[in-house]
C-alpha cells in the first residue's frame, strides 16, 4: 500500500513539472511573441513617420520648384528658412533666394555672426555676417612703393605686387592712381567707426564704415584709392575711376561695394574701395556682374 502512495505521489510529480514546464513555455512564447510584435508595430510607425516627414520636405521643396536638383550650393538644412524668405519676398526668384539666405540676409546684420571662412587667403569672406576678430593680423604684410601711395600703406605680399603693376600701368596710360588707405588694424578701425557713430549714430555709421572686426581692411587685401591730388570721395567723378572700371580685374581687384549691391552687402557705394581676390574671380566678377558675397555662395562656400 506505501508503495502505491508513493508511486502515486512521483505521478502527481511528474504531471506538475510538465504543467509548470508548459506553462513556462507559453509564457516565454507569449512574451516573445509580443515582444516581437511589439518591434514591428514600433518598426512599422517608424517607417510612417519616416515616409510622412519625407513627403512633408518634398512638398516644401515643390514649393521651391525643386530648386535643389539644378543647383550645387542649396543647403537642405536651411529648407525651412528658405520658405520663410520666399514668403516675404515673393518676387524674387529661387536661386535668389538660396544665395540670399546663404549670405545670411534673412538675418539682421550683426546677429548671427560667425569667424570669417578662409581666414588666411586671399579668398576670405568678412562681412556684416563674417568677423575676423580682434586678434587677426594677415600674413606677409608688406610696405607699398611709395610712388604708388599717400603716406606709408601695406598690403599682403601678394596684393601689394599685383596693385603695384595696376599702379605702373596706369601711369602709362596716362592716369595716377594712389592708396590713401589700406590695411588697418582692429584698434584702428575701432577708433574710426567709434568716431563715426559718436559722430552720426550708429545705424547711419554702419552703412559706411565697418564694425571693428568686420571690415575688409583687417585682411589686408583692401586699397581705397584716389586720384593724384584728389579727394577719394569724388574718386566715381574721375577718369581715373573709368581705367579702374575697366581694368583692375586684370590686376585681381574688384570694385567691392556698388550701388547695384548694397542691399547685399549693407554698404553704400564706395567707388574707391577696392578688394583683392586673384586674377581668375575678379575676372569672373567682371564679366558676370555680382557681389563677392554671391560668389563666395556659388563657388567657394564649404570649400
Amino acid at each position: 500500500m506505501k508503495k502505491k502512495k508513493n508511486s502515486f505521489y512521483l505521478i502527481i510529480i511528474v504531471i506538475s513539472l510538465v504543467i509548470i514546464c508548459f506553462l513556462s513555455y507559453k509564457i516565454y512564447f507569449l512574451k516573445k511573441r509580443n515582444e516581437n510584435q511589439k518591434e514591428i508595430s514600433d518598426s512599422k510607425k517608424t517607417t510612417k513617420e519616416q515616409e510622412k516627414k519625407k513627403t512633408e520636405q518634398e512638398l516644401k521643396l515643390e514649393r521651391l520648384e525643386n530648386i535643389h536638383k539644378k543647383i550645387t550650393f542649396f543647403k537642405m538644412e536651411n529648407l525651412d528658412r528658405y520658405l520663410s524668405y520666399k514668403d516675404k519676398h515673393k518676387d524674387l526668384k529661387n536661386e535668389d533666394i538660396v544665395i540670399r539666405v546663404n549670405i545670411g540676409l534673412d538675418k539682421e546684420f550683426f546677429t548671427n555672426s560667425k569667424e570669417a571662412p578662409h581666414k588666411y587667403e586671399k579668398t576670405v569672406l568678412a562681412n556684416k555676417y563674417n568677423f575676423l576678430g580682434s586678434d587677426y593680423i594677415p600674413k606677409n604684410l608688406t610696405k607699398i612703393n611709395s610712388k604708388c601711395t599717400i603716406g606709408t600703406q601695406t598690403l599682403v605680399k601678394e596684393a601689394k605686387e599685383n596693385f603695384e603693376k595696376l599702379c605702373n600701368d596706369a601711369r602709362k596710360d596716362g592716369y595716377f592712381i594712389k592708396i590713401i588707405s589700406s590695411y588697418r588694424s582692429y584698434n584702428r578701425q575701432k577708433i574710426l567707426y567709434n568716431n563715426y557713430a559718436k559722430r552720426d549714430g550708429e545705424k547711419a555709421a554702419d552703412t559706411y564704415s565697418s564694425r571693428a572686426g568686420y571690415s575688409e581692411h583687417q585682411t589686408g587685401l583692401v586699397v581705397d584709392v584716389t586720384k593724384e591730388n584728389g579727394s577719394f570721395l569724388k574718386f566715381g567723378n574721375t577718369k581715373e575711376f573709368e581705367w579702374m572700371k575697366e581694368n583692375a580685374h586684370k590686376y585681381g581687384f574688384i570694385l567691392r561695394y556698388t550701388k547695384e549691391f548694397e542691399s547685399i552687402t549693407g554698404y553704400t557705394s564706395e567707388p574707391w574701395h577696392y578688394r583683392y581676390v586673384g586674377v581668375d574671380i575678379a575676372s569672373y566678377i567682371h564679366e558676370h556682374p555680382m557681389s563677392y558675397e554671391e560668389y563666395f555662395v556659388r563657388f567657394l562656400d564649404n570649400k
